[in-house]
């Protein structure tokens, strides 16, 4: 990225200065931090280092910034370079530099836009993971999207990513879930004494279940004893809960590498094991029947139950603490990402200190937290609750919008920010709805492309790209691994949509005030270089929409 080669360059004029006297020897701040200006105007890149060297040069911020401009290497890439008060060094990048740069977009292809960051090392990301009782909502479908562009971002950013779903199969929710759909099915088989508990699950999914479950297999249940009919009806409930979240994230893009089963970490012996060695290192205590994990030794404010008294068998912290033990330690991930509701958030730290607990540094772990999704229709709020039925699902909302919709908004927004999801503004094909504008502009450029014929023949010369519209959505278009890199370093998505959303508008400029396709004697050569330009904007639309997990139409 032209960051890191010019804040190289930094480094070496700073070293020159040195050695020359015009600056006295001090160690150099190991950041050699380059932006992008927030000022419009001054250039593309700026740095503030003179101001952050002041106190160990012991120098004013302007002489600092006049010897590294001084001694700063030549570069093809360099344009104009400026100081300004009260120390900062601002960079133009030179237009012939900039032209050029849409053949190395061009050769880079579906890897534009890649950095290595990540230097091969193994992430896993963990998203959805919804308890199998129900329909994914929309909260769901937040998480989902959240998740898959979180992994598609970091493989770009040169991670080797797992995508998991963990199966939430075991605990007093699926408890409640197979009891109500033992009441909706012996109620669909005339039995109206049954009745779903209190603290079951109402919704109308659950009568539907109920009825596919009779038609299947008739009284079988009624006639089992009922322990082995809960289990049973509690199995065929989440295998068809399951295949439906297969098939509803299907249509959304979003496909795991591995569906893990909460289950098998007792099943597999490992729960065991794991607390063996948890005891064994006195990070457990006996107390009320119940066995509790030791976090007050390790920073907690306070111990927390992993095994409940009276043989109820362990908690959902238990379970948290498996889990992860298998992820880092016997799986051997190098990081991992679980996405989880805002409501989780107090759980976050006692999940920390469990993997402390067995050795690994918690900040391997990162928790991504997003906010929940309010949806609104016809300017009223829907409310959700999947135990009451009352759900605004996932499916239903990919079928009124469009997949591409739902992945856009619901990305487009910080993860840490509610968020409304406005079904009507989604549904419109205007430049109002962002989806529609940013995948109309890739519509575009396939349009110029078909229609320019031979004209697209790839011999345009770029050094005739020398108009302020043309260099500006050039310098668009190289923004394009800066924005891949931070959304990677931060876990910060939503910076794609917006970029893409900014792209588009410089493009759709650049089209109004530059003819691509002339017909005027002389123009040909131009429109060779336009081209040319068209099609490597074309590729990072294409990249850009990609990584956020979208379609890229060629028509639209």
């Amino acid at each position: 990225m032209i960051r890191h080669r010019l804040a190289e360059l930094i480094r070496q004029a700073l070293l020159a200065a040195q050695a020359a006297g015009d600056l006295p020897r001090f160690d150099l701040p190991a950041d050699m931090s380059v932006e992008r200006p927030q000022k419009e105007g001054v250039g593309d890149l700026t740095t503030t280092l003179p101001l952050k060297m002041a106190r160990a040069a012991r120098m004013p911020p302007l002489k600092i910034a006049d010897a590294i401009v001084k001694h700063l290497p030549k570069s093809d890439f360099l344009g104009l370079v400026d100081v300004a008060p009260p120390g900062f060094i601002n960079v133009t990048l030179s237009d012939e530099w900039i032209a050029r740069q849409v053949e190395t977009i061009i050769a880079a292809g579906e890897t534009f836009g890649n950095v290595d960051l990540g230097k091969g090392k193994r992430v896993q990301v963990e998203y959805v993971s919804a308890n199998p009782t129900g329909p994914l909502s929309v909260g769901s479908g937040r998480n989902a999207v959240l998740g898959d562009s979180v992994a598609n971002i970091l493989q770009r950013a040169g991670y080797q990513v797992q995508r998991e779903f963990y199966i939430n199969d075991a605990g007093t929710q699926v408890s409640y879930f197979s009891e109500s759909l033992f009441a909706r099915y012996a109620q669909a088989l005339g039995k109206s004494d049954e009745q779903v508990p209190e603290n079951g699950y109402h919704g109308d999914y659950m009568v539907e279940l109920g009825r596919q479950l009779a038609q299947e297999v008739g009284d079988r249940y009624l006639t089992m004893p009922r322990t082995d009919a809960l289990r049973e009806v509690g199995e065929w409930g989440r295998r068809k809960v399951l295949d439906s979240y297969r098939e509803d994230l299907e249509l959304i893009g979003v496909r795991f590498d591995n569906w893990f089963s909460e289950r098998t970490l007792y099943e597999s012996g490992l729960f065991d094991r794991l607390l063996a060695i948890l005891k064994k290192n006195g990070y457990t205590v006996e107390r009320d029947g119940a066995i509790w994990f030791a976090s007050k030794n390790l920073g907690e404010d306070k111990d927390n139950v992993i095994v409940r008294s009276g043989g109820r068998g362990p908690t959902y912290f238990a379970s948290d603490i498996a889990y992860h033990y298998n992820k880092f330690v016997e799986r051997g991930f190098d990081y991992v990402i679980d996405v989880w509701g805002a409501d989780h958030q107090g759980h976050v730290s006692r999940v920390k200190t469990a993997i402390a607990a067995f050795g690994v540094d918690p900040n391997r772990l990162t928790v991504l937290l997003y906010q929940l999704v309010t949806v609104k229709r016809g300017g009223q709020v829907v409310r959700m609750s999947r135990r009451k039925g009352e759900i605004i699902s996932l499916r239903e909302v990919v079928d009124e919008v469009g997949a591409d919709a739902v992945r856009y908004f619901l990305l487009a927004r910080s993860a840490d920010a509610q968020m409304d999801f406005d079904l009507e503004l989604a549904k419109e094909q205007s430049a109002e709805n962002p989806v529609y504008y940013i995948q109309y502009a890739h519509a575009r450029i396939a349009s110029i492309l078909r229609n320019a014929g031979t004209l697209a023949d790839g011999t345009g010369d770029v050094s005739l790209l020398r108009s302020e519209p043309e260099l500006t959505l050039i310098r668009k278009m190289l923004e394009l691994p800066e924005v891949i890199e931070k959304a990677a370093t931060n876990l910060e998505p939503h910076h794609v949509p917006h970029y893409a959303l900014e792209l588009a508008g410089v493009f759709h400029t650049f089209y109004k005030q530059c003819r691509v396709l002339s017909s005027e004697p002389g123009d040909e050569a131009i429109s060779k270089a336009r081209l040319k330009l068209v099609r490597a904007a074309g590729i990072v639309f294409a990249n850009t929409l990609r990584t956020m997990g979208m379609s890229v139409p060629d028509q639209m």
